[in-house]
């Protein structure tokens, strides 16, 4: 069980925001009854890990669902410091619980496919990491709908309790729709959706014909890289005009997109990332919302000619080395 809006630190703790803010933003991701909590060993080169377990010692671990990830490289980047191999996920799990305090991890997940380590040494070794008791499901991230099946084929051999997927989702990027979401159902697998405000464009702050606010993410150095593809003049455009649709039920347009997101029933939660306290608490508030059919339709009809549907843009790379 997971709450439907959980709480990521990609892109904020232990690099775009200082280490106080962030630990207000997870005290107030706390107040608001969030109990599901991503990171990476990856993000900030571990530091987020880092961030997160001080941020979150002294709760009731059993109160809380602690999520973290392998695969690409950390430390010196060494050719073990990356991949799915026995040995690179042996030593990560073991840093990641030294750094997230904690004994384990309810979910631990591939981040990406590796296509230099035959699957069944990457399954047998997650099971040997749920045998140890260091997590207790395993999930998957950015994996193909093919590369999904195939795991979930050796997923029931050798006993391994494989759960989720974590693939990015949101109104304008639905490549998992068509291909990746039945495989996922077939498999019993629920999806944990990244990036469900598409990086802040869904808010509606990017204005068309204007650069993005100094204190946004689109204006930071090395954040903004990721999201400024996004910035075209005509997805902004259409994005503005969903802002009816959002006043019409009372909504914010965070709370709109994330509500979008939710009414898939594919999709167990929705993580948010914050720089603030206050954008956890309007992002919350998406939480039980439900969109009728005459509001799913009009959004579709505005944004659907920016929408991208294409199953092969799922983020799995050619190469662990890429």
């Amino acid at each position: 069980m997971v709450s439907e809006i959980s709480y990521g630190n990609w892109l904020t703790h232990g690099s775009q925001v200082e280490e106080e803010q962030a630990l207000a933003c997870v005290r107030r991701a706390l107040d608001e009854g969030i109990t599901t909590f991503d990171t990476a060993d990856v993000y900030a080169n571990t530091a987020a890990e880092s961030v997160l377990g001080r941020a979150l010692d002294g709760q009731r671990r059993e109160s809380l669902e602690i999520f973290t990830k392998v695969f690409w490289p950390t430390g010196p980047g060494g050719p073990n410091d990356s991949g799915l191999s026995r040995k690179h996920i042996r030593e990560a799990i073991d840093g990641s619980l030294r750094r997230l305090k904690t004994d384990y991890v309810d979910l631990y997940q591939a981040h990406r496919f590796d296509h230099e380590t035959p699957l069944e040494e990457t399954m047998e070794a997650f099971g040997q990491v749920v045998r140890d008791g260091k997590a207790l499901y395993i999930g998957v991230s950015e994996w193909t709908a093919d590369q999904i099946s195939a795991a979930h084929r050796l997923a029931v051999e050798l006993h391994v309790p494989l759960v989720s997927n974590q693939p990015q989702y949101n109104m304008i990027w639905r490549v998992i729709e068509a291909e990746v979401i039945p495989a996922s159902l077939e498999a019993g697998m629920g999806q944990l959706v990244w990036s469900p405000l598409a990086q802040g464009v869904l808010t509606g702050k990017y204005l068309p014909g204007q650069p993005p606010p100094a204190d946004s993410r689109a204006a930071h150095e090395r954040a903004g890289s990721f999201l400024r593809q996004r910035l075209s003049d005509d997805v902004l455009t259409r994005v503005q005009e969903l802002k009816p649709i959002a006043d019409d039920m009372g909504l914010s347009m965070a709370q709109l997109a994330l509500a979008w997101v939710l009414a898939n029933p594919a999709v167990s939660s929705a993580i948010i990332g914050a720089t603030r306290p206050e954008q956890v608490s309007d992002n919350v508030k998406a939480s039980g919302v439900r969109l009728d059919d005459e509001a799913l339709k009009r959004i579709d009809e505005i944004l659907d000619p920016v929408v991208e549907r294409d199953p092969a843009l799922t983020n799995s790379p050619a190469s662990s080395r890429d």
